[in-house]
């Protein structure tokens, strides 16, 4: 199996990818459809720190979270 390396030359790993896409996604949760990209950024979050991205994907968890919390403040906010 090959892996990709980025310029410093440390090796990108699917739990890296995972744990990136869970913040991508965690963001796109505070503006469009929290209820579906919230849970998502979890569980990739959750995958990432499984498959042994420790640190990332601890914080990708948490922004999950924090993203899917916030996205249900604000859409409450925009309908009152």
């Amino acid at each position: 199996m090959s892996q990709a390396a980025t310029p410093h030359g440390h090796p990108v790993t699917s739990a890296r990818v995972c744990s990136i896409v869970a913040f991508v996604l965690a963001a796109i949760a505070v503006l469009f459809f929290p209820i579906i990209f919230g849970p998502g950024a979890i569980i990739l979050g959750i995958a990432g720190f499984a498959m042994g991205d420790k640190a990332l994907g601890k914080w990708a968890i948490a922004a999950g979270v924090l993203g899917t919390i916030l996205g249900f403040v604000l859409g409450y906010l925009a309908v009152m």
